[in-house]
């Protein structure tokens, strides 16, 4: 079971990945799951564009699509793919004033969210998902900071 990085139609280069993987396993476990195989893999727009018209109907651009493989019932596994548009997710960034490098780290624990069952379609549900997202970012950056991990 694991978690993996790649690119498609952009040189985007995901930083801290053996942190990150440890964290997104951590997520998985306080959200109750396991981790099976995920699949993160950084887009171009063009890319991304093409999967949301191809498997879900839609013509515009968003940040995050997540496939999910998941036995949340039996076994409590999480897997699937998550595709993300770096150019949007950049955009994003820009737009909230946020630093690039977090926003990302943001749509990456949203997609595994999106694994572990959380919604966020309803008001309600979008805001339980920002406080998920906001919590386990605080995790990531206690753990980036600890001077043990040398990633």
């Amino acid at each position: 079971m694991a978690i993996r990085f790649y690119n498609e139609g952009t040189d985007y280069r995901f930083p801290a990945k053996r942190i990150v993987t440890r964290w997104l396993r951590e997520v998985a476990a306080a959200e109750g799951y396991r981790i099976g195989d995920i699949n993160y893999i950084f887009c171009s727009s063009e890319y991304h564009r093409d999967i949301n018209r191809q498997f879900l109907g839609h013509d515009y651009f968003t940040d995050v699509i997540t496939f999910d493989e998941s036995d949340r019932r039996e076994s409590r596994i999480v897997g699937g793919e998550v595709y993300i548009d770096v150019d949007t997710v950049i955009d994003n960034a820009r737009i909230y004033r946020a630093i690039p490098t977090t926003e990302m780290r943001r749509v990456v624990v949203h997609g595994l969210l999106h694994l572990c069952g959380q919604r966020d379609k309803s008001a309600s549900a979008s805001v339980m998902m920002r406080r998920k997202e906001n919590r386990y970012l605080k995790s990531l950056n206690r753990m980036l900071c600890d001077p043990r991990n040398d990633d």
